[in-house]
């Protein structure tokens, strides 16, 4: 995307806001006209009022009256530019981090395999702000500056315009220096967005392994990792810095080039009486009143490319397409009957298949067991049911209606998940455990009875009220991954997938949460995935995967009676216990 393009996109998000930026626009014209006619004030105030005569001293309050007058002007009209700025600027962020929120929230999985949460934390965060300064700052500077050295020039015409013609010759070189030294900030901001992303990336990585890294020795190594990438963002922001302040240096020197001309040539006709003396003044005041804006104008430069830079990376993430959600059917409760036809499924279109072939076909209220070695596709199979993932070939139906034909939000509707990386929010028990649903305390406490998960809830400081921390790091293992069993019971869902629900618990946790969720999985469909094959052995049916294929598939005493895989699995697991 190009410039205009991008810089017309930003716009297009301060466009809602047109009314208060129009009064925007209205502050900086008159705080700009006002800069400009206070310089010109000068031409009377030298050849009137400095004068000695009776004349001007009963008019001498006329002057002073219109300057305060003019700066009364400048003080509502400064306060009027700051705060509507300032409105618009939060709000724009405010909307622009809302949808890039939203959009990450609806994208496919995948996205998120490829992408380092660090980064997208620098792109909402870092990037946005960036963003609005190429947005109302810039437009603010452009506004006001323009306009007061339109102002400026219209004010030196009025007084000499021959003078003022000298004056143009530095535009010329303030256009070549701007073009070329914008090239160069764009790239240097495209660079410093990515070592900023990368540093974000890095301490999200290290603030949340800091126990690995301390108990594995990895100090020094993150330090120095994140020392590199610390000096690289200083190394960028010092060039930032010296190619704005080389822009800046040449063009003063260009003023200062044209200023000694200027002055020269306006003494000379001061000198033939061509130019009063307050002319002459009040010129030399707007002459040196030129550069601030000239400066601020070449300055709107780097905020502009910086802005543009980080405006391509936010929407990038504005542009991903989010979940396939064309299907139109919806269920307030399916039966449960899963049909799996010969799906094929890999994480990337040249790697090896993930699934190969798989068809499984699963009645309604039926419990089937996948077990196999890490990298057979268990986890794989279960996270196509909700979509997770799109197939590559072959297809899933639930009740007969294949998963593309459901309305996204109704599909995962009918399907609760415990992992075995149990995911907890930093809000209360009862929040976590009703996450997603109306809360109704009844209810989260039957959950939590028969997830075993009361005898330590009701222990903590305030029971269900009880603030969890991030991920839940106050709780134990076991703790955590009984309140996950505990949502999943409260969600009361058609479908239930058990990946590894028991991995974290206890001997003793483990058999009560196994009695428990035997009696959850009655009258409904569910998939475990266990290593522990001791936990599946009431399963209505095993399948047992291997590199993406079933290979075997029946009733615990039916696999064992065949002396085959899962035989063998299981003589091996419990010839080590």
């Amino acid at each position: 995307m190009n410039n205009r393009a991008l810089y017309m996109r930003i716009l297009g998000e301060i466009r809602p806001y047109w009314k208060v930026v129009s009064v925007s626009v209205i502050c900086l014209s008159v705080a700009a006209a006002v800069d400009a006619g206070l310089t010109l004030l000068l031409k009377p105030l030298v050849d009137q009022n400095l004068q000695a005569s009776a004349l001007v001293r009963s008019l001498a309050w006329i002057l002073p009256a219109q300057i305060l007058g003019l700066a009364l002007l400048r003080l509502i009209s400064n306060f009027g530019n700051e705060y509507t700025t300032a409105w618009v600027s939060s709000k724009v962020m405010h909307d622009l981090r809302g949808k890039m929120f939203a959009r990450m929230l609806s994208l496919p999985v995948q996205f998120f395999d490829q992408t380092s949460v660090g980064v997208l934390l620098s792109r909402v965060t870092f990037d946005v702000n960036q963003i609005m300064d190429a947005g109302t700052k810039v437009l603010t500077v452009l506004i006001k500056d323009s306009l007061l050295l339109v102002f400026l020039l219209a004010s030196m015409l009025y007084l000499d315009w021959q003078l003022t013609l000298l004056c143009l010759i530095l535009l010329p070189g303030v256009a070549i220096s701007i073009s070329v030294v914008g090239k160069r900030q764009r790239r240097l901001s495209r660079e410093t967005q990515a070592a900023m992303g990368k540093m974000t990336q890095i301490l999200d990585e290290s603030l949340s392994g800091q126990r690995i890294i301390k108990i594995f020795g990895g100090f020094s190594y993150e330090t120095n990792r994140f020392g590199q990438t610390n000096s690289n963002v200083r190394r960028l922001s010092i060039k930032q810095a010296i190619t704005s302040s080389t822009n800046s240096g040449l063009i003063m020197f260009l003023i200062g080039i044209t200023l000694a001309v200027i002055i020269y040539y306006a003494s000379l006709r001061a000198q033939d009486g061509v130019l009063t003396a307050g002319a002459f003044v009040a010129f030399m005041v707007q002459m040196m009143a030129l550069q601030q804006p000239i400066k601020n104008l070449t300055k709107i430069n780097e905020s502009l490319h910086k802005g543009l830079a980080a405006a391509e990376s936010v929407f990038a993430i504005l542009d991903e397409i989010p979940e396939a959600n064309q299907g139109q059917h919806q269920l307030p409760r399916v039966q449960g009957a899963i049909s799996l036809q010969n799906i094929r499924f890999a994480y990337s279109d040249d790697g090896k298949p993930a699934l190969d072939g798989i068809s499984l076909e699963i009645l309604p209220g039926e419990t089937v067991a996948l077990v196999g070695s890490s990298g057979s596709g268990k986890t794989t199979l279960a996270n196509l049911l909700p979509r997770f993932y799109e197939l590559n070939a072959g297809q899933i139906l639930i009740d007969q209606v294949p998963l593309a034909d459901y309305q996204l939000a109704n599909l995962r509707q009918q399907i609760a998940l415990v992992s075995q990386d149990v995911i907890l929010f930093n809000d209360s028990v009862m929040a976590n455990i009703a996450y997603g649903s109306e809360v109704d305390i009844d209810r989260v406490r039957q959950a939590a009875s028969a997830a075993h998960a009361l005898e330590f809830i009701d222990t903590m400081p305030e029971g269900m009220n009880t603030l969890l921390g991030e991920n839940g790091m106050r709780l134990s293992g076991g703790q955590r991954q009984r309140l996950a069993i505990a949502r999943a019971i409260y969600k009361d869902a058609p479908i239930l997938i058990l990946d590894e629900a028991t991995s974290a618990l206890d001997t003793e946790s483990e058999r009560k949460v196994q009695d428990a969720l035997e009696n959850l999985m009655q009258g409904r469909s569910t998939i475990v995935i266990a290593h522990r094959l001791s936990t599946i052995e009431n399963a209505n049916r095993i399948v047992v995967m291997q590199q993406g294929k079933i290979v075997e598939s029946g009733t615990h005493q039916a696999l064992m009676a065949a002396n085959g895989i899962y035989s063998k699995m299981h003589a091996a697991q419990f010839a080590s216990v």
